[in-house]
């Protein structure tokens, strides 16, 4: 109806700031020691609610996390809640695999909030979880809401994974998520990656703002020489590696650059697809590069439908202090120990 008369008018704005003005909905999952939880008070992600798993022993996503989820909630809005692999009661990274130890049974604390989250981010490596806690990712993989995996999640748990389409195994790397970890085609812990944006994807909302991408883990290579990524994969940033460690470094001539961050989608059991990206950077190192940040940022809002939100001058910065251990595997030397999950805060 067209309103003419000036005081409805007025009515009516008044009432719609009002409703701007309401407090937020609560953030949906309780408060309590195993777990951090992120409030989100104003901005497009109002009433959204994002999960972030950090379950690896090498890249430092138990530093990263808090990180992106603070960044998520503070400067866009979302509620965010971020669950740890856990051992006695403390965040610990340097817990063994199955592949040291068969006796290892890893646990994240948490994962049964999946069920009222509207994106699960997941970094994860060679997890070996109980059924009961198997039983909530498998359930979120049928349920039609979208997955944004980080680095080692496409080698994210260990064996078997227990989860059937139409009675055929899904392989969660290649099936899920587009591309399994089958080798480092950069050199492991001695070079870099440069992101180069693909031209035909520039006008890609994920890409919005995106200038500068550059991280010091090296790319993944995730399909056989010659081959490419799978039908409905589409690739919006390619990785080239460096000679060295620093962002000035001069592109390897002997080593192609190979696809680090794409979308495609997944239908599970109940015939809703979802939305899926996968980016293989991410090391806590590289979320110190602005442009590593924004495409992250941008690719939640994406995956949830809410790139008409995207701007490119929607803050990445992060908040607070921010200065991640290094990755690797000697955690004497990098200073990594088991810590309670409020040192994370």
């Amino acid at each position: 109806m067209n309103v003419t008369n000036p005081l409805l008018r007025a009515a009516g704005a008044f009432l719609l700031l009002l409703a701007g003005c309401a407090a937020p909905p609560p953030h949906p999952v309780p408060d309590d020691p195993r777990w951090l939880t992120y409030s989100g008070v104003d901005g497009p992600g109002r009433g959204k609610h994002i999960v972030l798993v950090a379950a690896e022993q090498e890249y430092r996503s138990e530093q990263s996390m808090p990180m992106l989820a603070k960044v998520l909630a503070t400067h866009h809005g979302f509620h965010c809640t971020v669950l740890f692999a856990q051992h006695d009661g403390l965040v610990d990274p340097t817990q063994k695999t199955t592949q040291e130890d068969k006796s290892i049974v890893h646990d994240i604390p948490g994962l049964e909030h999946l069920a009222n989250a509207d994106l699960l981010i997941l970094f994860s490596r060679f997890m070996t979880l109980p059924p009961a806690q198997l039983a909530h990712i498998t359930d979120y993989l049928d349920s039609g809401k979208p997955i944004f995996a980080l680095r080692t999640a496409n080698h994210g748990f260990l064996g078997a994974f227990p989860y059937q389409v139409n009675g055929k195994r899904v392989r969660f790397g290649e099936d899920v998520l587009g591309g399994t970890f089958l080798g480092h085609h950069g050199n492991w812990h001695a070079d870099s990656t440069r992101g180069i944006l693909v031209p035909e994807q520039l006008g890609h909302p994920i890409l919005c703002g995106v200038t500068d991408v550059w991280g010091p883990s090296d790319v993944y290579r995730t399909y056989r020489e010659g081959g490419s990524l799978p039908e409905g994969c589409t690739a919006l940033v390619l990785g080239q590696p460096l000679l060295g460690r620093k962002h000035e470094d001069a592109p390897n001539p002997d080593k192609e650059p190979l696809p680090v961050a794409w979308t495609k989608t997944w239908t599970g059991n109940r015939g809703l697809t979802a939305r899926v990206f996968h980016f293989t950077m991410g090391s806590g190192a590289d979320f110190e590069n602005e442009g590593v940040r924004r495409v992250a940022v941008n690719a939640a809002y994406w995956c949830m439908g809410l790139e008409d939100r995207i701007t490119p001058d929607r803050s990445v910065a992060c908040v607070g202090p921010y200065a991640p251990l290094d990755t690797g595997f000697d955690y004497a030397k990098l200073g990594v120990v088991p810590k309670p999950v409020a040192a994370y805060r």
